[in-house]
């Protein structure tokens, strides 16, 4: 199931892959995912597009 809402992202993150959401968890996820050029950002946008990238990095920013 891909997350449309940020409650969807944070319970797929949280309860079924068991990773707690802290700032600096965010940060370096942020760090990936800001990077075009980055081979797992290519890979993320290859799968579930740039709308959705976009959304993930705005989740991620509220936990920074």
């Amino acid at each position: 199931m891909i997350p449309h809402t940020f409650d969807e992202w944070r319970a797929c993150i949280v309860h079924q892959c068991g990773i707690p959401l802290t700032a600096k968890f965010a940060e370096e996820r942020l760090a990936v995912y800001k990077n075009a050029a980055h081979p797992e950002t290519r890979k993320f946008v290859q799968c579930y597009g740039p709308e959705h990238l976009q959304s993930v990095i705005h989740w991620y920013e509220r936990f920074v």
